[in-house]
């Protein structure tokens, strides 16, 4: 059987030489960074709290793989990533903090990075909230309005004469270009950032949706007629159902372009925010916190893909006996 996330390498059995080398790689990130003395006096400590943590949890998960196959799997398949990564970090350590080969400001290394986030962490902590606040409001508003646009759409013609035009028209639109009207209309910068990200997620999903329930196939609602259903029973139980899948590809596409659309729309009147973060880090030339804004922002959307995944599972679960070999 093929796991999903990891194909069939992660079905094969057994040693593997790749979590003992993503370890190492970790191990040898440390020791460069302990061993070697940097070109400039900076605190070092907390990128090497963090490295050695990194290689201790590896090595604990290393360890409980030999008793839980689970764990193995997942070991084996990131292991290869992890390497990559460590030995990234060996080098971009290496070129920039230690030899200072990268110039200062504009490339930064870890240590500065990471000492930067540990030094303003309230204010990165304030900024985070801030912006998912403000993307929860719009990504779940226009995630609403794009569901239900797509089932008007595609289940009703009448709806579709009148609401498929305008999705065209508005849908292609960038949604950053509706800054002039959403500031001279709203009376807040929040309130505008919200009408963005709604709009932006908006498109994806109600397309997702209409096409979902247009490629329906037309022998479930005969034989759901045949059975006394009426359009009612038939829309609540079997059209959104079976475009549940749609739904979902329609809000993964939803979830990058709303990042993004967050991101712009806290650099134009915001008070707080990532992108007020960047953009204000950016005016002092201080490019060791826009690093460390960027690499928070990393975590947050990679924790809402993970949330997504997980709620699409859960809904879709369902769908396993039918996508695994």
């Amino acid at each position: 059987m093929r796991h999903e996330t990891g194909g069939d390498v992660r079905g094969k059995k057994g040693f593997s030489p790749w979590p003992p080398l993503a370890i190492l790689a970790f191990a040898f990130a440390l020791g460069g960074n302990i061993l070697i003395p940097p070109v400039r006096a900076i605190n070092e400590t907390p990128y090497r709290t963090l490295v050695g943590f990194i290689a201790l949890y590896m090595a604990g998960r290393y360890g409980l793989s030999f008793f839980r196959p689970g764990v193995k799997a997942a070991v084996e398949f990131k292991a290869r990533f992890f390497a990559a990564v460590g030995i990234a970090l060996l080098a971009w350590d290496m070129l920039s903090t230690k030899a200072g080969i990268f110039p200062l400001p504009f490339f930064p290394g870890p240590v500065q990075i990471v000492e930067v986030a540990r030094a303003d962490w309230r204010e990165l902590l304030r900024s985070t909230l801030y912006s998912l606040r403000l993307f929860a409001y719009g990504f779940a508003s226009g995630t609403v309005l794009g569901v239900v646009t797509g089932i008007l759409i595609g289940w009703s013609r009448q709806w579709n004469y009148w609401l498929f035009p305008v999705l065209k028209v508005c849908g292609i639109v960038p949604a950053v270009a509706w800054i002039p009207f959403g500031m001279a209309v709203f009376p807040s910068s929040f309130i505008t950032g919200v009408f963005m990200i709604a709009i932006c997620s908006w498109f994806p999903v109600a397309l997702a949706t209409t096409n979902g329930i247009a490629s329906i196939q037309i022998s479930y609602f005969e034989a759901a007629r045949t059975l006394g259903a009426d359009d009612r029973f038939i829309l609540r139980h079997v059209a959104i159902p079976a475009t549940a899948p749609s739904i979902f590809t329609g809000v993964s596409a939803a979830t990058g372009l709303s990042f993004c659309t967050l991101i712009v729309s806290e650099m134009v009147g915001a008070e707080a925010g990532l992108g007020w973060y960047i953009n204000w880090a950016k005016g002092w030339s201080a490019y060791s916190k826009v690093y460390a804004a960027i690499a928070v922002m990393a975590l947050v959307f990679s924790a809402v893909l993970a949330l997504l995944n997980f709620v699409r599972g859960k809904v879709l679960a369902w769908q396993s006996g039918l996508t695994n070999e």
